[in-house]
């Protein structure tokens, strides 16, 4: 058997009581129960486990087991099966109390009753002027809704009986016999699908699903200030459920564009103003243009430094009652080419700061001290 004692094949020590016993069956029976575990050697050991409980469970075989020993029993055993396979009245497969193990060999079935509708989701692309004042759209969604000549019913008479095949349960109980024992299999029902109800008259026009496919105009709203990936949601706009059962939600994941100049942080906007190294020194009066297209006037002022940020109050994303502000950042461009009387202009400049640096250490800060002559 590849193991000497059936007490190593579940995993438990000699002195388990009955749950423990039980408890290490099921675990190993679920992981290694052929329809679940496709791995080499797992029929071999599930059968294994199985005659391991079947003796184990039982408080006389296992009496007679601790004191023969495993070679000794099994030995004595030899020849006594009988049945499918030659194993079946050796052990037997224990499944009381087991129903939780129904559903996972199984596959998963649906549970019984009208299903609600499933959710949709589609994805919606804005630009950033939406997200900041808010906007409302149209946008166009194909779904399934109920069918109007049985009301969603699938039946001419917008009535609906009690499945033959399942008795109204929605689910098939099979079993099969296997070399293991007998195994039950809890499925959908293939006629109503786990609805435990199938129409009286089959609908001519959506052939007894009750349900249409239709593309329909939605409304939305899309409120100020959303953020990129978020979800609006909008309650029962998704797919028609069955007869009796509520539709499905539509959801609407919003992506918001890149802006060529302006940026998001928060609830704050950035832009950026670039100006000549004469504006920088000198302070200027600007005409700055905002997301929403209007016009104001910002001061930069005088020695402004590269990078720095001035706040415009207000003019960010206006919700829950702050509004979020425009930070301007400044750039300080330094031009590639000039003229002639411009280089005149800027080399008297560089002289001027020449002798502000040797008398008052002008721009020591970022030059350097002037080294002593030793």
């Amino acid at each position: 058997m590849g193991v000497s004692d059936y007490y190593d094949i579940l995993g438990i020590p000699r002195n388990a009581d009955d749950k423990e016993v039980k408890k290490a069956y099921r675990n190993l029976a679920r992981k290694y129960h052929p329809d679940v575990c496709k791995e080499a050697g797992a029929e071999e050991k599930f059968k294994q486990i199985n005659e391991a409980y079947s003796i184990l469970s039982d408080s006389q075989k296992r009496a007679q087991y601790d004191t023969m020993g495993h070679e000794t029993y099994t030995n004595a055993s030899k020849g006594s099966y009988t049945g499918g396979g030659g194993f079946g009245g050796g052990f037997s497969t224990d499944f009381s109390g087991f129903g939780d193990i129904f559903d996972f060999f199984g596959g998963g079935y649906r549970r019984a009753g009208p299903q609600p509708g499933a959710d949709l989701l589609t994805r919606l692309s804005i630009p950033l002027e939406n997200a900041v004042t808010g906007t409302d759209r149209d946008i166009d969604v194909m779904h399934t809704e109920p069918c109007p000549s049985c009301a969603g019913s699938g039946s001419e008479t917008k009535k609906q009986t009690t499945c033959p095949r399942c008795g109204g349960s929605g689910q098939m109980r099979q079993a099969s016999q296997s070399v293991f024992g007998q195994f039950i299999r809890m499925t959908t029902c293939t006629q109503c699908g786990g609805r435990g109800r199938v129409p009286e008259r089959i609908c001519r026009e959506c052939r007894g699903s009750g349900h249409t496919r239709t593309k329909r105009k939605v409304s939305i709203h899309i409120p100020t200030g959303i953020e990129n990936g978020m979800r609006l949601r909008m309650e029962g706009y998704g797919e028609a459920g069955d007869f009796g059962a509520p539709n499905g939600d539509l959801f609407i994941e919003v992506n918001i564009q890149p802006h060529d100049r302006f940026r998001r942080n928060g609830d704050n906007l950035e832009t950026t103003l670039e100006i000549s190294p004469s504006q920088a020194v000198l302070g200027i009066t600007v005409e700055i243009e905002t997301i929403d297209k209007r016009h104001i006037e910002l001061k930069v002022p005088a020695g402004v430094q590269f990078n720095t940020a001035l706040k415009v109050h207000g003019e960010g994303i206006k919700r829950r009652g702050h509004p979020g502000d425009l930070l301007v950042r400044v750039k300080i461009v330094t031009p590639k080419q000039i003229s002639g009387d411009e280089k005149d202009l800027y080399e008297k400049i560089l002289e001027i700061e020449g002798k502000h640096s040797e008398k008052k250490g002008f721009f020591s800060g970022f030059m350097g001290k002037k080294k002593e002559k030793k």
